[in-house]
Parts: structure tokens; C-alpha cells; sequence
């Protein structure tokens, strides 16, 4: 009890394809590999950016875009 059997995954995939039809599945499996790919490589960003140390800032690591300032357009007074 608890585990599915061979033919448990057999009525699990005649459901999926009586839902979804047998062209579209491939392309959900595309778009779920194509997801987890993304997802992936976001993860991998992410520790590579936890990794570098928190005292960069202190050692003038860090560079900062100056931020420029937009002229103010008033409308003339009447």
C-alpha cells in the first residue's frame, strides 16, 4: 500500500492523453523542459551572486551608476 503499480501509471498516462490529446502533450513536455532549464540557470545566478563576499561594498567593489537628474517642465502660470 502507498506505491503505484505498473499498471497504476498505465491509467495515469491514458487519462493524461484522453485530457490533453497526443499532440499537445510532447509540446507541454517541451515547455516543462524548457521551464526547468530557466529555472536552473536562475538558481545558478543566484548562488554565484550569494558567493561573492558581503564586505564588497567596503572595499569599493561596487559600482554604482550615477543617477542623473530630469529637468521639471512647469506649466507657465496664468
Amino acid at each position: 500500500m502507498g506505491g503505484l503499480s505498473w499498471w497504476h501509471w498505465l491509467v495515469v498516462g491514458a487519462v493524461f492523453i484522453l485530457l490533453f490529446g497526443a499532440k499537445r502533450l510532447p509540446d507541454a513536455a517541451r515547455g516543462v523542459g524548457r521551464s526547468l532549464r530557466i529555472l536552473k540557470s536562475e538558481v545558478s545566478a543566484m548562488n554565484l551572486d550569494d558567493g561573492q563576499p558581503a564586505d564588497a561594498a567596503a572595499a569599493g567593489d561596487v559600482r554604482v551608476a550615477p543617477i542623473e537628474a530630469t529637468p521639471t517642465v512647469h506649466a507657465p502660470a496664468q
